[in-house]
């Protein structure tokens, strides 16, 4: 889905212009919330998303506000990384463009549900609670394995991975911790259907997450509550799904 709505527009190539406030999802400065990313007690939601404060509508690019408002209509709320990211105009129109270019990408050899194990197993080492719960539900919905990635967040060598898995994850976790890559790394992912191509795409969804894990951290970004059940209970027809 992000693929079609991240076509995002040259920026400073629309006004800002003043448009109706609606939902819960805006408005001035928030509140600093308690240092609990992981809470899911009702009684927080009206708390701040994290240490930044989310833009009133009214005052961001047309194109950033007409980008979440979609979003928001297709998913059935709004991610928090759009809402926090929204505090730097400029910055959001980068993030999300390079994020469609890697995620979104149709070619390669690499499924939806191998970039979401990527960025999942990544997060965890970056000990990231909101990309890990995120991309956990993301993960659930396109492999349709419900535990899995519950297991890597745990230990990923004892999650029931294929051998093709395993390969992904080894080369993904070595660009995470900044080892050095050598050409036997290569070699593993060639042995199981990888060109070089693919290679570059799993070190840089691994590189890039490694950015937005730090990001989150520095907002201190708490994941929206409805992660928590995405792919553990079937959805509704005509639910889609987005980071």
């Amino acid at each position: 889905m992000l693929s079609r709505l991240l076509q995002l527009r040259r920026p400073g190539c629309l006004p800002l212009l003043p448009l109706r406030v609606s939902g819960s999802f805006w408005g001035g400065p928030q509140t600093v919330a308690s240092n609990h990313a992981y809470s899911t007690d009702s009684g927080n939601l009206d708390k701040s998303i994290g240490r930044y404060p989310i833009p009133n509508k009214k005052d961001l690019p047309y194109d950033i506000v007409e980008l979440m408002e979609e979003m928001e209509v297709k998913t059935g709320f709004l991610p928090n990384v759009f809402k926090a990211m929204a505090h730097r105009p400029a910055e959001f129109r980068a993030f999300f463009a390079y994020y469609n270019a890697i995620m979104n990408k149709e070619t390669g050899n690499l499924t939806k549900a191998d970039k979401e194990l990527i960025v999942v197993a990544t997060s965890m080492v970056n000990r990231c609670p909101y990309c890990v719960i995120a991309h956990s539900a993301l993960h659930r919905i396109y492999s349709k394995k419900p535990m899995v990635a519950d297991q890597v967040t745990v230990n990923w060598k004892l999650a029931d991975l294929t051998a093709r898995e395993m390969a992904i994850l080894e080369f993904a976790l070595a660009v995470c911790r900044a080892e050095n890559i050598t050409e036997e790394h290569f070699q593993k992912l060639e042995a199981h259907g990888f060109d070089r191509e693919d290679c570059w795409d799993i070190g840089a969804i691994s590189a890039f997450f490694a950015m937005s894990n730090r990001i989150a951290h520095l907002m201190d970004l708490h994941p929206n509550q409805e992660f928590y059940t995405m792919g553990r209970i079937p959805r509704e027809k005509g639910e889609t799904v987005s980071s």
